[in-house]
Formats: C-alpha cells, structure tokens, sequence
C-alpha cells in the first residue's frame, strides 16, 4: 500500500507544426472534439527540457466523450519546431506511437481508405487476436487503431480517445522497474521476442523486437475515470540494432509525441518514492500551476531512456466555464469520479466542422 495512486493515462502530449489543421485532423479521425482549454502561453515549468530558455506555446487540451483518455496539442509560438534529422525506426527512443481505441477496427479502415489522407496501412492482428492498423498524421506520426470497449457513450465515430502508447526503451527489464514497479502498470499482458505481424508496416519493423504491453492491476481512478477508462503501456526494445533516441538534439515542443501525462494522486509521496528509485523530479510546478481557470500540479521525470513523463495532479478545471461548473479537488474525493451530469455537459462545448 503506498500513499500515491497513479489513476492512469491522462493525455499523450504532441507537438504539430499546423495547430489547426492538425485539430481539425484529429476531430475528424479520432473524434477528439472537445477542448478543455486553448491558449497561448509561456513554459517556464519545461526550462530543464528547453535549453534554460523560456518558450512560449500554444496548447489545446482535446478529449472524445465516447471514452479514452485526452490528447495536448502543442505548438511552439517562440520558435520554429523542427523534426528529427534521421528517419525514425520502431524501437527508437521514446514514444513512437499512440494508440487509439475504436468500437469496430474493419469500420474505421474503410473509412480512412475512403478519406485517403492517412494511408492506411493493411489489417493485421494484434498478439490479443484483435485486429488493427496504423495511419500517420499530417506530421508523419503514427496512431494505431486498435479494439476497444467499456464506452462512456455511445459510440457515434469511427474512434474513441487514447488507451496506450508503444515507448522505444533499450533494456525493457529496466524500464520495467519504473513502468511496473513505481508507476502501477504492473499486469503483464505480453513479453515475447519475435518479429511481429502488425508492426511489419512500420519503419523498421520487420526486425526482431522484445515486446512487454503493461496494463493495471488497480482500476482507473480520478474524475476523469468514466471515460478515459482502462490504459496500456507497450514496451519495444530492438533487439536487431542499436536504436537512436527520437528527441535526440531537439528540444520540448519540437515535433513528435513529446510526453506522456499520468494522473496521480500524493504528488508529495509520489515524488519521494520517485527519487529514492533515482527519478527524481526533474521540474515541479510547487503545488498549483495556475493556468487562468485551471489550476494542477505538475511535475516531470526520465524514464531511464530519458524519454519524458508528466505526472499531474488536478485541483480545478472547467467543465462548463461559461456556466461556472468545475471540478475543484479541494471539496471532493480525489479519487470518486465526477457525477454523469458534470461530464456529459462537456458535450456543450464540442467543436463541429
């Protein structure tokens, strides 16, 4: 028993070159139609990710009410980001794709063959037997749709938010000991060495790769739990090559899936047994990180690829600003999720194209 909780996944955080046309690309594909906040603003918590500079951004907050976690859309406004200088390989260093959870994987193939901006990829089979594919944003990102269920609401798109993410690491057994045995994704679904049948279409795939996918023991938690539902961590170690790290020379904001958003709960505690294991903190925002109506907590570490992690904890964010609804921490149970009728008006506040 500890005196922190990790809740799960809240949000995978990417940095896009065109916000808008990447939001509206996203709304279309995976339905991430609701927008928590937009807004620019300085960085000073990332200055340790930033070269002791201060970047300023542009940040979005974008969720999909059937269920699934959120997404953060980043882009840098001080400066130009940049994409990596080498081709990126399944197994680099980092976060190399994001998993999006759909009620009928054959249904949204058709779809983005039909659409044909992604190129889709072929329907292969998960090591679950569920079937799956991949498509790549308009910065070359990849997303994986994959089965999923347990829906808030009914499904009324094609995809669902985001379940898991695949993290390029160099020795899984190490990554582990942060992954399982600190951050509670401790229920081994897979590890096996082999070539796999569904990454075969990615760059570098067809190489031999040991795979761990990590889910939790304990259930979702956080108020947010009712829809971002149940979440995955996959583990991907090249076992062909010497892999490169994704975000290597480049800076936070810069183009890619630039984090990886844990809700927890016992910041303090959390961090302590954090920095006994040797991932301390990195940054820490001091209690509340006050960002107009919302106010978090947010600290950062390395996983031991350096591969960058965000643990917050929410005291207050709209829900329903213009009618002043919010979840404020501070007069309820951190851990009880918010009432249906507080989540389903975020409904009001989704974007139609």
């Amino acid at each position: 028993m500890t005196d922190y909780r990790i809740n799960g996944f809240q949000h995978i955080g990417v940095a896009v070159q065109d916000m808008d046309a990447s939001l509206k690309f996203y709304r279309k594909y995976f339905g991430l139609n609701i927008p928590f906040f937009d807004a620019v603003a300085a960085a000073p918590l990332m200055q340790t990710y930033t070269r002791g500079e201060v970047i300023t951004k542009r940040a979005s907050m974008i969720l999909n009410l059937m269920g699934g976690c959120a997404m953060e859309v980043i882009r840098a406004t001080s400066f130009e980001p940049t994409a990596a200088k080498f081709d990126l390989e399944l197994g680099d260093l980092g976060i190399f794709v994001t998993q999006m959870k759909c009620p009928d994987v054959k249904a949204a193939h058709s779809f983005c063959v039909k659409e044909s901006e992604t190129s889709p990829s072929e329907i292969t089979t998960r090591p679950d037997g569920t079937p799956t594919f991949f498509v790549q944003d308009l910065d070359g990102n990849y997303f994986q749709y994959v089965e999923g269920g347990d829906w808030y609401t009914k499904p009324n798109h094609i995809s669902g938010g985001v379940s898991a993410c695949t993290i390029g690491v160099s020795d899984i057994d190490k990554a582990m000991e942060l992954y399982a045995s600190i951050l509670g994704y401790d229920d081994v679904k897979t590890d096996d060495t082999r070539v796999w049948d569904d990454f075969k279409s990615l760059p570098g795939g067809s190489r031999k790769f040991r795979r761990v996918i990590l889910g939790q023991s304990n259930p979702p938690g956080g108020g947010f739990a009712k829809i971002s539902a149940k979440t995955q961590i996959e583990l991907v170690q090249d076992m062909d090559r010497d892999p490169k790290r994704i975000f290597d020379d480049r800076i936070w904001a810069d183009l890619g899936f630039v984090h990886l958003g844990l809700d927890v709960r016992g910041m303090k505690p959390l961090g302590d047994a954090l920095s006994k294991k040797g991932y301390g903190f990195r940054c820490d925002s001091n209690d509340a990180l006050d960002m107009g109506t919302t106010k978090v907590h947010c600290t950062y570490i390395d996983d031991p690829d350096e591969t960058w992690l965000e643990m917050i904890e929410v005291h207050k964010v709209p829900i329903m600003e213009k009618w002043g609804i919010f979840l404020d921490v501070a007069k309820r149970d951190p851990n009880k999720p918010l009432p249906d009728f507080m989540l389903k008006a975020l409904k009001f506040s989704r974007i139609k194209d």
